[in-house]
């Protein structure tokens, strides 16, 4: 918790993303988001985050062109240091359930991802522990 006692998105964060490189294409993306969990597309480029693509940003895309180039950061980006319930309720205010978390100088260092439900956030043990029952029933 931060000094005055509000919860920050660092608290919150899953820390170990999956990411895309910038030789990403839309096509590809396309293929990456045929998973219905997913939300949203990190490219990176050596720990720095690019853009982050959603599936809305490649309708009447070309597959050839890079993902990164339909993508943008802004409002999908918060620090860690950021408020987690102010970026609550900027992320339902913009119907989004992912923002990237990334530092001063761009480093992705995590990925805030409201549940389903939108009573929470996923844990880092949450997501282990279904990665590891998909390994089981695979």
């Amino acid at each position: 918790m931060s000094p005055d006692g509000d919860a920050l998105v660092a608290e919150a964060m899953h820390t170990f993303p999956k990411t895309s490189p910038v030789s990403t294409t839309v096509g590809q993306a396309r293929e990456f988001f045929r998973h219905d969990k997913v939300h949203a597309l990190l490219v990176v480029r050596q720990d720095v985050l690019v853009a982050v693509v959603e599936r809305p940003d490649l309708a009447g895309r070309d597959d050839r062109e890079p993902a990164a180039s339909v993508g943008r950061l802004g409002d999908r980006v918060v620090p860690p240091s950021a408020g987690l319930y102010e970026t609550w309720d900027a992320m339902a205010a913009a119907g989004r359930r992912r923002v990237a978390v990334v530092t001063d100088d761009g480093r992705l260092v995590g990925l805030l991802c409201l549940k389903r439900s939108g009573s929470g956030f996923c844990s880092d043990a949450g997501i282990r522990e279904r990665a590891e029952e998909s390994v089981a029933r695979a």
